[in-house]
């Protein structure tokens, strides 16, 4: 089955390891998982971003260690892990969120926090079961809800039925309520944290505004520059380029360590600020970038492989076999899967 997954190459896709240190024990992949574990991300304070300002943690319960074996990871050909070390290969997927009830409206929306509609539910959902074959280690939203209804309503589908939960790290009472202390639900849980820094460009004067009034109040030109330029920006907001400072530096911070270390992670964002990051993994120019357009709720893929960005398009939804194929580890990966749910 594998082999003949591995010629099809109707897509690509690829995976790696859930959060934990790996060994084998005889034919198996093991996963040391703490009884309590931590992951730190920078925060920012005073509204500056600042990685070196402080660290929280985002889950932890009690201490010392176990070995849990992964039943999907589990039983895998002789050399798995140690492929997986040479090749240190991880899966970034991209999302803008679904339709809000302010895109429906045609109102300019930016960092005002409107939710999904029926359809952007829908949506939601749809790029769930688009992606529901990779394994998802963490996940990054921006702080409006459209971004996080979307992040959440995705792992719904997903086929590990592992809980995303939101991280509050807002206070030490905070994160003391939110504390998790069972072992077996922290091994079913993926961490979401929410950052500022993804929201979507910030659009002044201009949020709450009919986009057609708008364009005929201001003019077309000028609207359509406000909008499109790299470095023009509305009345009293952000343009595509300080959108981008933001956002490229907290991907540059806080989410490419974790693709560095093996883990997958998903982003949940807005159509700006995902747009910023695709011009640092693409390598876009200012040009490139204004022109470049995402559609809500549609997932893209990228392979992170030996420190570069290798850009995947869309993956097929999960009844295409041909979708793993990209390498010999994700076709085994989904075989097991398959077996391990049927």
């Amino acid at each position: 089955m594998v082999n003949a997954m591995l010629h099809q190459t109707v897509g690509t896709l690829q995976l790696l390891s859930n959060s934990g240190t790996h060994c084998k024990v005889g034919n198996n992949s093991v996963r040391l998982l703490p009884k309590g574990f931590k992951v730190e991300v920078g925060y920012s304070n005073g509204g500056t971003y600042s990685s070196e300002q402080g660290k929280f943690s985002v889950i932890q319960a009690l201490v010392s260690q176990t070995s849990v074996v992964d039943p999907v990871l589990s039983s895998s050909n002789n050399g798995t892990h140690e492929s997986r070390k040479k090749s240190n290969e991880a899966a970034l997927i991209l999302i803008r969120h679904g339709e809000s009830l302010w895109n429906e409206k045609n109102l300019f929306t930016g960092c005002v926090d409107v939710p999904l509609t029926k359809k952007g539910v829908e949506e939601a959902i749809e790029a769930g079961k688009r992606i529901s074959n990779i394994l998802v280690d963490m996940i990054y939203t921006s702080a409006l809800i459209r971004a996080q209804m979307t992040a959440m309503l995705a792992m719904t589908q997903h086929r590990r039925k592992k809980v995303p939960i939101i991280m509050h790290n807002e206070s030490e009472q905070a994160r003391a309520w939110s504390q998790i202390y069972s072992e077996d639900t922290i091994k079913q849980s993926i961490p979401v944290i929410a950052a500022w820094q993804l929201n979507e460009r910030m659009y002044g004067e201009l949020q709450g505004l009919n986009k057609q009034e708008t364009a005929d109040r201001f003019g077309k030109e000028k609207v359509h520059e406000w909008r499109r330029s790299y470095d023009i920006p509305p009345p009293n907001g952000e343009s595509l380029e300080m959108c981008a400072q933001r956002a490229v530096a907290y991907f540059k911070d806080n989410i490419e360590p974790q693709l560095l270390s093996g883990k997958n992670v998903m982003i949940a964002a807005h159509g700006n600020s995902l747009r910023s990051i695709i011009m640092y993994l693409d390598k876009l120019t200012s040009q490139e970038v204004i022109s470049l357009e995402l559609s809500t709720g549609i997932p893209m893929l990228y392979i992170f492989k030996e420190g570069k960005f290798i850009r995947r398009g869309s993956p097929v939804a999960p009844t295409e076999a041909g979708v793993y194929a990209y390498t010999r580890r994700l076709a085994q990966y989904r075989q097991k899967l398959d077996e391990m749910l049927h």
